[in-house]
């Protein structure tokens, strides 16, 4: 069995007793990259050596760069309102999944990464807090953070900071989602821009979605919440919503999902809510559900495939899992590697089309995108995301 049969096999279930003993003691640990065995080198990496260091660096900040691990340091910001599935449990509750995170970032993107854990909800005071620790980090990687506060808190940062900042709950998952579509689309022949999408969730990743797709030529896009189509003239809507209403939902569609299922080629669940398989009848034929709602997907898989010719969930027990994890390792190594001062759209849509080349060779039905494992996957995306950094003139 070769490395990537191996990785796409099904998991065994894991016990809660495995489970609790894999995180006692947290999941990360800070290694020296110098050894210190004598007193030689500890006279060059701390005191007298160190002082030479230091006095290079406050005549010229730029030197940080070279002899500090702040440039290639993200830092994995949470104030757990938005943790998983599990809502708001709050920022001691969240640091085992952003520990968890930079595992993720070691493992698939060769970085190093520290959890960030906030006790404000405020997006000033956070926004101040990273401003006063710029110093010490090279990137930002925000994440379950609630919306609509979520959108103005990286609003707030880009603007305030002269590095890449992304939030992954958005970003992330619409990266892998438009990379799964475009996957679904080379098996079945069919031009995405040609495609009517669903999208099912108005939060962060919802947002997100409907922006990288329309980015990639998809013109018609609707987007419903908890009270249904996202559209013009609707009461109370906030600012994103109504952003939402004037870009999207071109036919002008009212209702719930079955009106905007009706006759639609593409379903994507983001919104943690059940729906009605006998809903999917209602649209195109070789349709394309992404039911990606965890751990509950909005209709599991097998009965969804009932009505579509192609199905992917986020979870990895079945076929087409579509993982943050393609993305947010590589994105950020391209951006930190072409010394990317933001994360521009261009960057995202880059690398949605190398993940998606990773899989070019062996697509099918069950494989959209690669494994989430597959070792190619952040090579191959931070050398596009790179590129494409350039291209749009935002490297140092």
């Amino acid at each position: 069995m070769d490395n990537q049969s191996r990785a796409d096999v099904t998991p065994a279930p894991v016990t809660d007793e495995e489970i609790f003993d894999r995180h006692e003691g947290g999941k990360l640990s800070v290694a020296a990259t110098r050894p210190i065995s004598d007193p030689r080198d500890l006279a060059i990496a701390y005191t007298p050596g160190v002082a030479k260091v230091s006095r290079a660096i406050a005549e010229d900040a730029a030197k940080a760069k070279r002899y500090t691990w702040a440039d290639r340091l993200v830092v994995v910001v949470s104030d757990g309102t938005a943790v998983l599935g599990l809502g708001d449990i709050g920022a001691s509750a969240s640091l085992p999944v952003m520990e968890g995170k930079s595992v993720l970032f070691k493992t698939f993107g060769g970085l190093d990464s520290i959890p960030l854990v906030l006790d404000t909800t405020d997006v000033d005071e956070i926004v101040e807090t990273l401003v006063r620790l710029r110093p010490s980090y090279g990137a930002v990687n925000l994440e379950d953070i609630s919306a609509p506060r979520c959108f103005e808190l990286e609003d707030k940062l880009k603007q305030a900071l002269d590095c890449p900042v992304m939030h992954d709950d958005q970003h992330g998952t619409a990266i892998v989602t438009l990379a799964a579509l475009r996957g679904a689309n080379l098996v079945l022949g069919r031009d995405i821009a040609a495609e009517r999408v669903v999208i099912s969730g108005a939060g962060a990743a919802g947002v997100a979605c409907a922006k990288i797709l329309q980015a990639a030529g998809v013109a018609d896009v609707t987007v419903l919440d908890s009270r249904g189509i996202i559209h013009a003239g609707r009461d109370g809507l906030n600012p994103v919503k109504t952003e939402l209403a004037r870009t999207t939902n071109a036919a002008g569609l009212t209702g719930g999902l079955a009106e905007a299922l009706d006759g639609a080629d593409v379903f994507v669940g983001l919104s943690g809510a059940t729906i009605d398989e006998t809903l999917l009848g209602r649209m195109a034929g070789d349709a394309i559900v992404f039911a990606l709602s965890n751990p509950d997907p909005e209709v599991h898989p097998e009965v969804a495939a009932r009505y579509a010719s192609i199905v992917a969930t986020g979870r990895s027990d079945f076929p087409n899992q579509i993982n943050n994890v393609l993305a947010f390792p590589g994105v950020f190594r391209g951006a930190l590697d072409a010394g990317a001062r933001a994360i521009t759209e261009n960057m995202k849509l880059a690398a949605a089309d190398a993940i998606v080349a990773v899989a070019q060779d062996d697509l099918g039905p069950d494989r959209i995108v690669p494994s989430a494992l597959d070792p190619r996957v952040a090579i191959e995306v931070a050398a596009a995301v790179a590129k494409a950094a350039e291209a749009d003139g935002v490297t140092s």
